[in-house]
């Protein structure tokens, strides 16, 4: 509560009454939506039914900022109004007007201050959607709604520049930025803000994106959002005869290879560390803007993941220790997980996140049993902060994970190679968890090695559980003998999986990220004591190609 009444006193009434400068008349440049739009939900939108993070509230005949939010994701995504590309998309009169109606409305009863839809991540989406929707708002407008607007805009663009160090750090605050550099640069008058505001962006591109393209958080989907913003502004600078700084530059040219580097042949991103269900045609909108059309890396050292790919197939590991306390509220216990696919077959997978917040699935969906790979008991590779007392201010940042993560790659004509390890169970069991993994270069055989190093007496005495999560669109079914399962794809392809000596089981698991919500599906666990677990072998066998060709 005390820094919501400090950023309506920098960002509220009080605020605009002492602040100096008029409202800029008018905007030079509409910048592009990138984001992917559907007409039918122009119809929902206009019938009071709003559908976001999962829920659906029909409001009737009341403002939907009136009504009690379902969680607070619903909350963010009424108040960011991205869904007005939708309404731009339905191409009708009807839906002009109904945006400008809701916008007039938000103007109305929340354009001095609301709790949610004034804080900076939310006033930076509203920016930013804002403007790329200007044309459907403005266009034939009246004069007293243009002026409201241009009002209401430049004193949300103000309080951006006035609390933009008060944003969460990450991603939020990096919003924050490039909406206060892309109104910056499309509105009138002004000049003398330009400077600064891009120099700020320059400083968070600087300071969030890492070396090889990935960002600070490790979350892979940060990227999408980075770039589906930020190419935008370079557009608009361009168009505007701006110098698009070398920062920018370098950033867009580093992010754009780790778009490939984590898609897999469906066009899905691998799900490491908040990645939830991918929106494919934004991706693939995104990879037009490459120029270089370059190949991925094979890995990313300052993000922490390794690309192993042969023939068709292809596998992404996690090999990567917690980013930073304060970038980590996304971060999962998953190191050294890996996600399998064939083509457009994708066969093992972590669990993703639920669209679903609640506090009990996002747990779920951290822990290290909801990731192909190892754990030791229940205990999962790190531990978060769940004390409900904090949630609101601190989030669930990780407390305490591996430390000390090392890869080493071993390519040869042959094979893609990658040796992994971590000791984030060093502290509480004394083991050090060692994961080996061998693609061929065909594509057809991966072999995997998890070794368990013990550092101390009471490592014998633990259980380990290795996971293989499959996709729900992959069957498995174990063989009369025991000693091996197929793994059947919807295509016909299929693979054996073996571990050689040792029995297994298959399991029900739960996929989190599906874009319809949670699917049933299926893992593959093996389960045994420190003592006689100290090296696993196991393999996944290509034995089929699609529509039944049989692989020799």
């Amino acid at each position: 509560m005390a820094q919501n009444s400090l950023n309506w006193a920098r960002g509220g009434s009080m605020f605009r009454m002492f602040s100096f400068g008029s409202a800029p008349s008018r905007l030079l440049i509409a910048p592009q939506d990138l984001r992917t739009a559907d007409a039918t939900n122009a119809a929902d939108i206009y019938a009071g039914r709003f559908l976001f993070a999962g829920h659906l509230v029909e409001v009737g005949g009341q403002s939907p900022f009136d009504v009690e939010p379902p969680n607070l994701q619903w909350a963010k995504a009424l108040h960011g109004f991205s869904w007005l590309r939708h309404l731009r998309a339905a191409e009708t009169n009807m839906a002009q007007q109904n945006a400008r109606a809701l916008v007039e409305d938000w103007i109305k009863t929340c354009g001095r201050w609301h709790d949610i839809g004034w804080k900076q991540e939310v006033v930076a989406r509203r920016v930013l959607s804002w403007m790329a929707q200007s044309p459907l708002l403005l266009t034939g407008c009246e004069a007293d709604f243009y002026r409201a607007f241009m009002r209401s805009l430049f004193r949300q663009v103000r309080f951006l520049r006035k609390t933009m160090n008060k944003a969460p750090d990450g991603l939020p605050r990096l919003t924050v930025a490039m909406a206060n550099a892309c109104a910056t640069v499309s509105m009138d008058g002004q000049g003398r803000h330009i400077k600064q505001a891009l120099k700020r962006l320059d400083q968070e591109l600087k300071r969030q994106i890492l070396p090889d393209g990935g960002h600070i958080s490790r979350y892979p989907g940060a990227i999408i959002e980075i770039l589906v913003d930020l190419l935008p502004i370079r557009q608009a600078l361009v168009m505007q005869g701006q110098t698009v700084s070398p920062v920018m530059m370098e950033s867009i040219d580093r992010m754009m290879p780790m778009i490939r580097f984590f898609r897999h042949g469906d066009g899905s991103f691998a799900h490491f560390n908040g990645m939830a269900s991918t929106p494919g045609d934004v991706v693939a909108t995104i990879l037009a803007y490459d120029d270089a059309r370059g190949t991925p890396p094979v890995s990313a050292p300052h993000s922490g993941y390794q690309r192993l790919t042969g023939g068709d197939s292809l596998v992404v590991m996690d090999v990567g220790a917690p980013p930073p306390t304060r970038f980590s509220n996304s971060t999962h216990a998953g190191c050294l997980s890996f996600e399998f696919s064939s083509k457009r077959n994708r066969i093992v997978v972590n669990c993703g996140v639920s669209t679903r917040e609640q506090v009990a699935w996002k747990m779920v969906a951290r822990s290290t049993a909801a990731h192909s790979t190892a754990g030791i008991g229940d205990a999962s590779s790190c531990r978060f902060l769940t004390s409900s007392r904090f949630d609101k201010v601190l989030g669930n940042p990780v407390l305490s994970g591996p430390k000390d993560v090392s890869a080493e790659r071993q390519d040869t004509d042959l094979s893609d190679r990658v040796i992994a390890s971590h000791d984030g169970y060093v502290d509480r069991y004394g083991i050090v968890h060692e994961r080996d993994l061998t693609l061929s270069r065909d594509g057809t055989v991966l072999d995997g090695i998890d070794r368990f190093k013990p550092i101390s007496d009471k490592a014998e005495e633990e259980t380990v559980t290795i996971r293989f999560h499959l996709h729900p669109q992959v069957t498995c079914t174990m063989l009369p003998m025991g000693d091996a399962a197929v793994l059947q794809c919807a295509d016909g392809e299929a693979w054996e999986f073996t571990a050689e000596g040792l029995g297994f089981s298959v399991e029900e698991s739960i996929y989190l990220s599906d874009v319809f919500g949670h699917r049933q599906t299926q893992q593959i666990v093996i389960t045994l004591g420190v003592k006689e677990a100290q090296s696993v072998t196991w393999m996944l066998r290509k034995t089929a190609s699609a529509k039944g060709r049989r692989k020799t």
